[in-house]
């Protein structure tokens, strides 16, 4: 029988203490993300304002660009390519943001299959019809299919609650972050989109997904809800 070692407690402590250690120095991994957004203001100023929620010292890099589907995956491509040339420093994480809007079915499904079928897949944050879905979202889940003219109203009518009957909703609005997190929840708006989800199930007719918006998963992923890796964004 082979003789067992006899390890000192002053030895295993000694052990505890360099393995605590050794775990709190190494570093989280850094994941650099790129966000290319169909819209010039609307898209990039809620991202913009979700900037404080992110971990101390996170850089973004959000891009609005006016193109819509096909030709935003070719600029997401093209701007991915130049950050990594003038930063030297590899973009992990590419995602786009667009709408349905009035874009043909045909745009619009290629567009998603595309960024599915790109290595490393592209993270691709569509809704159906509008981005202002996501907001809606925070409030109440929606299954009928919603026009995009009724959106602002429906907004309105939500935040009039909380803000007093003269809120008006702005398009371009800065602080729509902000009044989000202060009149509602996030989590509740993760909940309800993924909820929407399951009623499109391995379906890829996404033209016809109304209502329904991704956004989630890319706030999910930037808020950490669903993993504990740190995260640092391009500017």
């Amino acid at each position: 029988m082979a003789r067992k070692v006899k390890i000192s407690n002053e030895l295993l402590k000694r052990y505890a203490r360099e393995e605590h250690k050794r775990k709190h120095d190494i570093k989280p991994k850094l994941v650099n993300y790129l966000i290319v957004c169909e819209g010039e203001a609307t898209e990039p100023n809620y991202f913009e304002g979700m900037k404080q929620d992110l971990p101390k010292g996170v850089l973004t890099a959000i891009q609005g660009t006016g193109r819509n589907t096909q030709s935003l995956v070719d600029e997401a491509l093209r701007l991915k390519s130049e950050f990594e040339s003038k930063r030297d420093l590899p973009v992990d994480k590419l995602w786009v943001v667009f709408d349905k809007d009035s874009f043909s079915a045909h745009d619009f499904n290629a567009a998603i299959l595309r960024c599915k079928s790109v290595k490393p897949e592209i993270g691709c944050a569509w809704s159906n019809e509008a981005f202002e879905l996501w907001y809606l979202l925070h409030f109440h889940i929606y299954r009928n299919g919603i026009k995009r003219g009724d959106y602002p109203q429906m907004i309105e009518k939500n935040l009039q609650k909380f803000e007093g009957a003269s809120y008006r909703y702005q398009k371009n609005n800065t602080e729509m972050y902000d009044l989000l997190k202060k009149h509602s929840n996030v989590e509740d708006a993760i909940r309800n989109a993924k909820s929407l989800g399951e009623t499109y199930e391995g379906r890829q007719d996404y033209a016809n997904h109304n209502p329904y918006s991704m956004v989630w998963q890319l706030v999910e992923e930037l808020l950490g809800l669903n993993f504990q890796d740190s995260t640092r964004m391009l500017k």
